[in-house]
């Protein structure tokens, strides 16, 4: 098993598999600003997330606390900036919508590249499961702040 996660041909895959769910979460982020906003639609993807934490059951997942707070502090801080920045609402016959962001696809986008190319520079000195941790807890820190400020601004603007 450890043979097969070490292999180029599992990295390359993991590559694929990431870059086909970002242009995924793109397209669907494109097609949700048609549809109004509501509480249930900005907490699901954390809480769906959070199932993710699961997979620490296996000690292979297992990383150091230090490890745990500098990838969610990373996500937290810096990766989810541009989110934050770029989501706006707006109410249209009484209902709160997501604006349109001409950036977003590209914040999607160079978010996806800069994690893609930490990742490289990652795996090189730990195992390929614990960099999935990392990231894993990167992206949780990073979705969690974004839905967390998505939620003050549409309660702020449902008032």
């Amino acid at each position: 098993m450890s043979q097969l996660l070490d292999s180029p041909y599992f990295q390359l895959f993991f590559t694929i598999g990431a870059a086909l769910m970002a242009i995924s979460v793109l397209i669907v982020r494109l097609k949700a600003s048609r549809r109004p906003v509501t509480i249930k639609k900005i907490i699901i993807p954390p809480l769906g997330m959070a199932t993710g934490f699961l997979m620490f059951i296996e000690p292979q997942m297992r990383i150091p606390w230090i490890w745990v707070i500098v990838a969610f502090a990373a996500g937290w801080f810096l990766f989810s900036y541009p989110l934050v920045r770029t989501t706006h609402f707006e109410t249209v016959d009484g209902e709160v919508y997501a604006k349109r962001s001409p950036g977003f696809a590209y914040i999607l986008i160079g978010l996806l590249a800069v994690r893609l190319a930490l990742h490289e520079v990652v795996e090189q000195y730990i195992s390929v499961l614990q960099t999935g941790s990392v990231f894993f807890i990167l992206a949780f820190g990073m979705i969690l702040r974004w839905r967390l400020f998505m939620y003050t601004k549409f309660k702020a603007i449902q008032h």
